[in-house]
C-alpha cells in the first residue's frame, strides 16, 4: 500500500511539473517576450538579452543561467530537489522556444494595442505554472531558486520572494529600455504572479474559525453536530471583569455553514459573543489532511 501511494504521489508530482512548465513557457510565448515586458527571473534577463542580440533565444539564454544556480540550490536544498527542478529547467526553455519558432515571436495574439491586457494573462499563466511546479516540490530555476533558499531559513512566503528577487531585475529593463512603461508593466505582471503562486500553492481557502462565548453553548453545540454535522472543541474560559467561568465553542465551518451558524446563534441567544476569523489553511479531520503530499 505505501509503495502504491508513493508511486502515485512522484506520477502526480512529476506530472505536475511537465504541466507547469508547459503553462509557464506558454505565458512567456504568447503574452510577455512578445512586448519586451521583463519579469524578472532569468527569463526576464533573457528578454533583455535577446532584444540587443536577437539571434540569441530567450528559453536557451535563460538555461545557460540556470545551469549554475541549480548546482548551488542542489548542494543548499538537495538532491530530490535538483531531479525536479532539472526537469523543469530543462522542459521551460524546449517548450518556450520550441512555441517561439512555430507561432513566431513578434505579437502572435496581436495584444500590442493592449498590453494591460497582456501582462494580465501572462503573470495568471506565469503565475499558475510556476504554482504547479512548487507545489510538486521542485522550480523553474533561476531566481526560483534564490527564492526557495531564502525560504528555507525565513517565514516569508514565495510569491512575496519573488517579487523581492525579480524586482530587481527589472531595474535592468529600465537601464536598457530606457522606457518607464516597461518596468511598470513588469511590476504589475511581478505582482499578479506572486499572487497566483500563493494561491495555487496553498489554494482558496474559504472556511472560517469562528468563537462564540454563550449561555447557551449547549443548544449551539447541538446544532454543530447534528445540523451542520461538524466537529468542534470547548475552551475553558473567563470573564476578566467578572471572572465568571464560561464555555467557549471553537469550531471551523465552511463559507456555506458560516451564515446558518451565525443565524442559529442570533435565535438561541442574541447577546451570545462571536468572533470570526478568516483562516489561510486548515488540516486535519473533515479537511485536507495532515499526510496530504502538498502540504
Amino acid at each position: 500500500m505505501a509503495l502504491k501511494t508513493s508511486l502515485k504521489t512522484i506520477v502526480l508530482e512529476y506530472g505536475m511539473i511537465v504541466i507547469g512548465s508547459f503553462i509557464l513557457a506558454t505565458g512567456f510565448v504568447f503574452f510577455i517576450n512578445p512586448y519586451k515586458i521583463v519579469p524578472g527571473g532569468v527569463y526576464g534577463i533573457g528578454i533583455v538579452v535577446h532584444s540587443l542580440v536577437n539571434w540569441i533565444p530567450v528559453g536557451s539564454f535563460g538555461l545557460s543561467l540556470d545551469i549554475p544556480l541549480v548546482l548551488i540550490g542542489i548542494r543548499i536544498l538537495g538532491p530530490k530537489f535538483g531531479t525536479k527542478t532539472i526537469m523543469a529547467m530543462v522542459l521551460t526553455p524546449i517548450f518556450m522556444d520550441t512555441m517561439t519558432h512555430i507561432f513566431g515571436e513578434n505579437d502572435p495574439l496581436r495584444l500590442a494595442d493592449d498590453l494591460l491586457l497582456s501582462c494580465i494573462f501572462g503573470a495568471i499563466l506565469i503565475g499558475f505554472g510556476l504554482g504547479l511546479i512548487f507545489r510538486a516540490r521542485g522550480t523553474s530555476g533561476g531566481s526560483d531558486i534564490i527564492a526557495m533558499i531564502i525560504n528555507k531559513y525565513t517565514h516569508v512566503s514565495m510569491g512575496q520572494l519573488l517579487i523581492i528577487v525579480d524586482s530587481t531585475i527589472v531595474l535592468l529593463a529600465l537601464i536598457v529600455f530606457r522606457d518607464w512603461k516597461i518596468p511598470l508593466y513588469s511590476w504589475l505582471v511581478i505582482y499578479i504572479t506572486g499572487q497566483v503562486i500563493d494561491i495555487t500553492i496553498k489554494g482558496l481557502n474559504y472556511d472560517s474559525a469562528v468563537m462564540v462565548i454563550s449561555k447557551e453553548h449547549e443548544a449551539i453545540k447541538q446544532f454543530i453536530l447534528q445540523k451542520l454535522e461538524r466537529g468542534g472543541t470547548y475552551l475553558k474560559g473567563e470573564g476578566m471583569y467578572t471572572g465568571e467561568k464560561k464555555e467557549v465553542v471553537f469550531v471551523v465551518v465552511s463559507r456555506r455553514e458560516l451564515p446558518l451558524l451565525k443565524e442559529q446563534i442570533k435565535l438561541v441567544d442574541p447577546y451570545a459573543f462571536v468572533t470570526v476569523l478568516d483562516t489561510r489553511e486548515i488540516l486535519g479531520e473533515g479537511f485536507r489532511p495532515l499526510n496530504d503530499p502538498n502540504n
